[in-house]
C-alpha cells in the first residue's frame, strides 16, 4: 500500500444520480450536475444505462439494513452512539455513488471516551484465562462465518469489489480469529537457567494494554481480524478506527463480537475525522501500541507521533511489488499468477503486482498470452454475474491511475490494452496492460494501487534483481521459474518481507506478514504475529536456597 497510495484519503463524499432516461427535471439535472462539480466528479463518468444494476444494489442494501449486523454508529463501552455534535458523514457505494448510509463524524473527544472505555476494561480482560479469552473469538469466528453473506454484500456494497472476492475476504478475515482464538492458549513464558545457585530466572508475556488500530478501505473487514484478533487473544483491548469509506464492514464485525460475548469496552469503534482520531490516539499515555495499515507517507507521521509517549508500533505501508518472470518459466503459470497477483481487488491491493519484470527471451510471448488473459476480464459492479473486477473506490483514485499513464505515455512506454475510463463510467477503469516500461516512470516507482500493468524487461538475473530491489518499499516479491538454484538465489537476494515462487496469491492466517525497508515494522499473522502485542517481563527469584 506506495507513497501515494490512495490509502492516504481518509474521507471522501460522493454523490448519485441514476444518469439514465428516467424522468428527472431540469431543476434536479442542473442541481445533480452542480453536486458533481463541488465533488469533481463529471457527469459522463456517472453509469450510462446501469439502472438495473443500481436497483439491484438499492435492494440489496435495503435488505442489509433489516439486518441483524447492520449498525451505523459508534461502538465505545458496548453502547452505539453517535458523535457528541451530531455530525455525519455518507457511506457511498462506489459502483453507483449511491448513499448507503450515514455515520457519526467522530473526533477527538469520542476517541478518548473510547480509549477510557478500553482502558478501564483491560482489567479484567487482561485478567481472564487464555481459554476463556479463547472461546469467546471462537464464537465470534462461528458468527462471522455464519454470516459470511451478509457481511460479503456489505464488502461489495461499501468497496465495491465482486462478492466472490468479498466472500472470499470474509473467510480471510475470519481466518485470522480463529486462528488468534488457539493461539490464545500458546502464549508460553520462559525458564532460564541460573547463573547463580540461590536463582530462579524466568520470563513471563503480558498483553501491553490498550492498542489503537487503524485500517484501510481496500480489506475492511480482514485488516480489522487480523489486528484485533491476536490483541484480544493475549489480553489486550482495541481502540479501532476503520476508513470512512468502508466502516460498515467494521460495525457489522464489531456488532458479532458483542453477540459473541466479548464484553463492553473490550473493542470499540470510532470514526469520522481521521486527523483529530489520530491525534488523540497518539497523544494518550492510555495507549500503548498503535497497529496501523496504510500509506507510508501516514505510517511515517504515526510512527513520529508515537515517538512522544514511546508506544509500540506495528506499521503494514506501501508496496511496489517486482513479479519476475524468467525465461525458463512455465508461460501459463506465470500468466495465470501475474493475473492473479496484478488485478485482484481491481489492483488495489499492498501485495499487487506493481511491476511485472519480464525476461528478454520470453517478453513478447508473455505480453501477447498476458494481455489476452486480461482481455477476458469482465468489468462491472460487483454482484453481477462473471465479474471479476468492480470499481476502484473514489474518483481520486481514478485520477491517479489516469495520471501515472499520461506520464508513462510521455516518456515512451505504449498501451497495449486498455488505458482509460470503462464506458459503466463512475470509477470503473479499463483493464491496462502498459509495455515498454522504464525504472524512472512513475509506473515503477510508485504504487500504482489500480489496474494498470507495467511490462519491464531485463537481460540477465543480476539485473532483474537490481531492477527489483530499486525502490524504497520492501512488502512482496513475485518470481516464476522452474530453476531451483535460481529460485534459492533470486528470493534470498531480493529485499522483501514476503516472496511468492510460482504463485501469485500467498497472504494466509498462519504465515507472517509484513515488509521490509520503507514497507513497514513488525509482522501480521502466524505465531509471530501475537508477539507484536505483548511485553516482555523477566523475573528473578533470590535467596532460593533458604529452607
Amino acid at each position: 500500500m506506495g507513497t501515494t497510495s490512495p490509502k492516504t484519503t481518509y474521507s471522501s463524499i460522493g454523490v448519485w444520480c441514476c444518469n439514465c432516461n428516467c424522468n428527472c427535471t431540469s431543476e434536479q439535472q442542473r442541481m445533480t450536475v452542480a453536486r458533481l462539480a463541488r465533488c469533481k466528479i463529471l457527469p459522463s463518468h456517472l453509469p450510462r444505462m446501469h439502472l438495473p444494476s443500481a436497483h439491484r444494489q438499492m435492494s440489496i442494501a435495503a435488505g442489509l439494513k433489516n439486518s441483524s449486523i447492520f449498525r451505523s454508529q459508534g461502538l465505545i463501552g458496548g453502547k452505539w452512539i453517535g458523535a457528541h455534535d451530531g455530525k455525519t458523514i455518507q457511506v457511498n457505494n462506489p459502483a453507483t455513488g449511491e448513499i448507503i448510509a450515514d455515520v457519526p463524524f467522530m473526533g477527538r473527544r469520542e476517541t478518548n471516551d473510547a480509549i477510557s472505555s478500553a482502558y478501564n476494561a483491560f482489567n479484567s480482560w487482561s485478567k481472564q484465562t487464555a481459554a476463556e479469552r479463547s472461546k469467546c473469538l471462537r464464537k465470534w469466528y462461528d458468527l462471522i462465518m455464519s454470516h459470511k453473506e451478509e457481511l460479503g454484500q456489505l464488502i461489495t456494497l461499501e468497496q465495491g469489489k465482486p462478492l466472490k472476492e468479498a466472500l472470499g475476504e470474509v473467510s480471510y478475515g475470519a481466518s485470522f480469529i480463529e486462528f488468534f482464538a488457539e493461539e490464545a492458549k500458546r502464549v508460553y513464558g520462559d525458564i532460564i537457567p541460573a547463573t547463580l545457585a540461590d536463582r530462579r530466572l524466568f520470563v513471563l508475556k503480558q498483553p501491553v494494554g490498550v492498542v489503537g488500530a487503524i485500517t484501510p478501505w481496500n480489506f475492511p473487514l480482514a485488516m480489522i481480524t487480523r489486528k484485533v484478533g491476536p490483541a484480544l487473544a493475549c489480553g489486550c483491548t482495541v481502540v479501532v478506527k476503520p476508513s470512512e469509506l468502508t466502516p460498515l464492514t467494521a460495525l457489522a464485525a464489531a456488532e458479532l463480537a458483542l453477540q459473541a460475548g466479548i464484553p463492553p469496552g473490550v473493542l470499540n469503534v470510532v470514526m469520522g475525522n481521521a486527523p483529530d482520531i489520530g491525534d488523540a490516539l497518539l497523544a494518550s499515555p492510555q495507549v500503548r501500541k498503535i497497529t496501523f495499515t496504510g500509506s507510508t507517507v501516514v505510517g511515517k507521521k504515526l510512527m513520529a507521533g508515537a515517538a512522544g509517549t514511546v508506544k509500540k508500533i506495528s506499521l503494514e505501508l506501501g508496496g511496489n511489488a517486482p513479479c519476475i518472470v524468467f525465461d525458463d518459466a512455465d508461460l501459463d503459470v506465470a500468466v495465470k499468477g501475474a493475473l492473479a497477483a496484478k488485478f485482484r481487488n481491481s489492483g488495489q491491493t499492498c501485495v499487487c503486482a506493481n511491476r511485472i519484470i519480464v525476461q528478454e527471451g520470453i517478453y513478447e510471448k508473455f505480453a501477447e498470452a498476458f494481455s489476452k488473459a486480461v482481455q477476458n476480464l469482465q468489468v462491472g459492479d460487483g454482484f453481477s454475474e462473471g465479474v471479476v473486477q468492480g470499481p476502484l473506490i473514489n474518483e481520486a483514485a481514478v485520477q491517479k491511475v489516469e495520471s501515472y499513464i499520461q506520464d508513462a505515455i510521455s516518456k515512451g512506454a505504449k498501451v497495449l490494452l486498455g488505458g482509460k475510463r470503462h464506458s459503466l463510467g463512475m470509477t470503473f477503469y479499463e483493464p491496462t496492460v502498459v509495455t515498454d516500461v522504464k525504472s524512472e516512470m512513475l509506473l515503477a516507482r510508485e504504487e500504482v494501487f489500480g489496474p494498470v500493468a507495467p511490462l519491464l524487461q531485463f537481460k540477465t538475473e543480476e539485473e532483474a534483481i537490481r531492477i527489483a530491489n530499486d525502490t524504497n518499499s520492501g512488502l512482496a516479491a513475485y518470481i516464476f521459474t522452474n530453476n531451483v538454484q535460481r529460485t534459492w538465489r533470486v528470493l534470498e537476494a531480493l529485499e522483501y518481507g514476503l516472496v511468492g515462487v510460482n504463485e501469485g496469491i500467498i497472504s494466509t492466517e498462519v504465515a507472517p506478514f509484513g515488509g521490509v525497508k520503507q514497507s513497514g515494522l513488525g509482522r501480521e499473522g502466524s505465531k509471530y504475529g501475537i508477539d507484536e502485542y505483548l511485553e516482555l517481563k523477566y523475573v528473578c527469584l533470590g535467596d532460593m536456597n533458604r529452607k
